[in-house]
């Protein structure tokens, strides 16, 4: 397509890279605080045998 023309295979692997990186990052994050906030959830409800 000429609209792609100023576009390599370069700029286009940057691109790809850079997609896949903040999808990763975001993903990562995402569950990262997901169990943080389990792990709080779950501290209160812990008792020893001598409860």
């Amino acid at each position: 397509m000429p609209q792609m023309m100023p576009l390599n295979w370069l700029s286009l692997m940057f691109l790809f890279i850079m997609i896949f990186y903040c999808f990763s990052n975001m993903n990562y994050f995402n569950f990262l605080s997901l169990s943080k906030k389990e792990e709080i959830k779950k501290s209160p409800m812990i008792f020893n045998w001598k409860w």
